[in-house]
């Protein structure tokens, strides 16, 4: 691609979430019938990249517990001539959330909690550290697998999201300022609104229990056992731009004015496609390599809650296929597990309307197999 088709854009960033769905728990056996053709995914690939001049794209297939394609393509960086490979770093937005509901759905395994735990209020996970005694009517009710599911009662994903004001609050004081100031919009249980907050607080349930900051935990009990070398917290600022991470291109505004790191939990990380697939890996229920999590986890994990068959807990399902999608104006994200043996991440430095993440899972599946 020319240079020049992308000078005129502007990094930019905003939280947004695209969700598939499944009825029931998706079982660990798998039909392998379809062999991954590296030529036909780099056909597919070009035609997503020249439809939607996207700058840079990076892409990472494991199959059976082996990565069998890995490769960059594109601009990293137009300024400075750089261009995409398999070590670049791009912001994974809400990617982030299955890893967050991993490390939740361990933790659980250890005894920490019970995911039906309170999470606020006398003998809640987080007690009454935060917000003004008494609670708002419902909060106090709200537990740790509402959370993960969606189905707390309010602070939706929309313009009245928490996470994209008061971008100077720590995330300690914007849930005490949520709590406070943004009541619920429905029972708890009974209604799904996809949160980033929701997964915000999950964050903080992690350094409760175990008395790290959320990123040190995660790195040294879920990502770096499992391989992941190369995933971390973005920063805020251009200046924070990590060593290996890509430029944001998109027509939309600037990608520095909101706290990534303050969405660490629900949308904050950075990676390369090849760690997302090793974290898949440890939580794909397949028998070619241990699970971090214990089989009755894993099926509990992708069984989804009842007022919303189609998301479970941090990942949305489809029968056998576990998946995420994520963006930021200047980023799209999606990784996938299949029931064929598929493992897949790709990762993109632009974002565009129309049916851009439609054709984005769509090249997902035909790389995959997936009809």
């Amino acid at each position: 691609m020319k240079k020049s088709i992308y000078a005129s854009l502007l990094p930019a960033i905003i939280l947004i979430n695209v969700n598939i769905q499944r009825l029931t728990a998706a079982p660990v056996t798998r039909d392998s019938s379809h062999d991954f053709s590296a030529a036909a995914a780099e056909e597919a690939i070009k035609q997503f990249m020249d439809k939607y001049k996207v700058p840079g794209l990076s892409i990472a297939v494991g199959k059976d517990g082996k990565i069998v394609y890995a490769r960059g393509f594109g601009i990293a960086d137009s300024a400075a001539d750089k261009k995409v490979n398999t070590q670049s770093q791009f912001r994974i937005a809400s990617l982030s959330k299955p890893i967050t509901a991993v490390a939740i759905l361990k933790l659980a395994e250890q005894g920490k909690f019970s995911l039906d735990d309170k999470v606020f209020g006398e003998g809640g996970v987080l007690g009454t550290a935060y917000g003004t005694q008494p609670y708002p009517e419902g909060i106090s009710s709200i537990t740790i697998r509402q959370l993960l599911s969606h189905i707390s009662g309010g602070w939706q994903n929309n313009g009245d999201d928490p996470m994209f004001h008061n971008k100077d609050l720590t995330a300690d004081q914007l849930i005490s300022h949520t709590l406070n100031n943004q009541p619920l919009k429905n029972r708890p249980g009974t209604a799904y609104a996809y949160s980033n907050f929701g997964y915000c607080v999950l964050g903080r349930v992690i350094e409760k229990v175990t008395g790290k900051p959320y990123e040190k935990f995660m790195l040294t009990e879920i990502l770096r056992p499992a391989g992941v070398k190369h995933m971390e917290v973005g920063g805020n600022t251009a200046d924070e731009k990590r060593k290996h991470e890509v430029v944001y291109y998109s027509r939309d505004r600037s990608a520095y004015l909101d706290n990534v790191t303050r969405m660490d939990a629900h949308g904050g990380w950075i990676a390369t496609p090849t760690d997302l697939v090793k974290f898949l890996w440890q939580v794909d229920g397949f028998d070619n390599r241990p699970d971090i999590l214990q089989s009755a986890s894993i099926r509990e994990m992708t069984t989804p809650s009842q007022p919303n068959p189609s998301y479970a807990l941090g990942w949305s399902v489809a029968g056998a296929t576990w998946k995420h999608t994520g963006s930021l104006p200047g980023t799209g994200a999606e990784m996938i597990r299949t029931g064929g043996g598929y493992c897949c991440a790709v990762l993109v430095n632009t974002k565009q309307g129309g049916d851009f993440f439609k054709d984005l899972d769509i090249l997902v599946k035909k790389i995959t197999g997936l009809p």
